[in-house]
């Protein structure tokens, strides 16, 4: 197979680009050059958005692929742009999309034939709506794979949420633990996701797919337990709240308290998703603690300090505010 991604060196590109040399494929990856790629790619520098003339040299000489992925999260003229020009020298492509593409709320098990919100609005899931309609319009949707991924975790992750949750236990002392315990969680490893996308090229599947852990593949518990085992000090301890009590602290879920969302129309639209689908075409997705696990070391790695993406906030509770909460717990 020969392999172009559009990115390549972080976290969900970089899974790929790993992924794909391992099975001996050629690959190529079209980058900023802020980041070095993995060792055996062909490297093109450019700018989405600008400068688009290695690639467009490339192409002009011939270079034909099995199959494009582009890992683009930005203005979607950057997929119109590349995915046009691609368009005839391509077999496939496979747009990282996300489930935010779906009108708000979503239901409960909610499959892929959900509502989509319009592209021509603008937020997030607009963009990536926009993302997937310029894919399509290019390379017709019997040649284009929309990978709806919920949360991205495991090594490489550079949005920070499953990283700050370690080094939080990694301090030790008392924890605030959002509740309950048992509240599910559906999300991917950037590597399980690497390698569905990958096979998705290899069998020529085309069309959307939802792209996370099943329902009950873990909870808060699980997932808090698994740092505590790999990550946490003599001293640490979880101390288990109610949503109610955590909110009337204004605390924000999901931002402030990393991968949580209390039970309701929130938590159902990012943790409960029907994801038979993509279990029908082989995703596979590792236990909890192996991608905590894996994450922790990758961390260690780097003394500690995760990357952070430049065009997402900051994630994680104030040490203060984590106090205020905890003292309420006691009062």
């Amino acid at each position: 197979m020969k392999l172009l991604i559009l990115g390549g060196t972080e976290f969900v590109g970089r899974a790929a680009t790993e992924d794909a040399l391992a099975r001996g494929w050629e690959v190529t990856v079209f980058h900023r050059g802020e980041h070095a790629p993995p060792p055996g790619v062909t490297a093109l520098h450019g700018d989405r958005l600008g400068d688009l003339s290695a690639l467009e040299d490339t192409v002009r000489d011939g270079a034909r692929w099995d199959a494009v992925l582009d890992t683009w999260s930005g203005d979607p003229r950057a997929v119109r742009h590349s995915a046009a020009l691609l368009a005839e020298h391509a077999a496939r492509y496979v747009y990282v999309s996300s489930r935010s593409v779906y009108a708000h709320p979503c239901p409960p098990h909610q499959a892929e034939d959900g509502p989509l919100v319009d592209p021509g609005d603008e937020g997030y899931a607009q963009v990536k709506r926009a993302g997937e309609v310029a894919a399509e319009e290019a390379f017709g949707a019997d040649r284009t794979v929309l990978v709806r991924a919920g949360l991205i975790i495991g090594p490489g992750e550079n949005i920070g949420r499953l990283p700050w949750w370690l080094n939080r236990v990694a301090r030790g002392g008392p924890v605030l633990a959002p509740g309950p315990q048992e509240l599910p969680l559906q999300y991917i490893d950037a590597r399980d996701m690497a390698v569905w996308m990958l096979d998705a090229m290899e069998s020529g599947l085309s069309g959307p797919y939802l792209l996370v852990s099943p329902e009950g593949h873990t909870t808060t518990g699980e997932l808090l337990a698994a740092c505590v085992r790999v990550a946490g000090a003599r001293s640490v301890e979880l101390r288990w709240a109610a949503p109610e009590l955590i909110l009337a602290h204004g605390v924000e879920p999901w931002t402030q308290l990393p991968v949580w969302v209390p039970p309701g129309e929130d938590h159902d639209t990012i943790h409960r998703a029907d994801v038979s689908k993509a279990l029908a075409t082989g995703l596979s997705c590792r236990p909890v603690a192996e991608t905590v696990a894996d994450t922790w070391a990758w961390l260690n790695t780097l003394g500690r300090v995760a990357p952070q993406r430049a065009d997402r906030p900051v994630v994680g509770l104030d040490p203060d505010v984590e106090a205020k909460v905890l003292a309420a717990l006691d009062a």
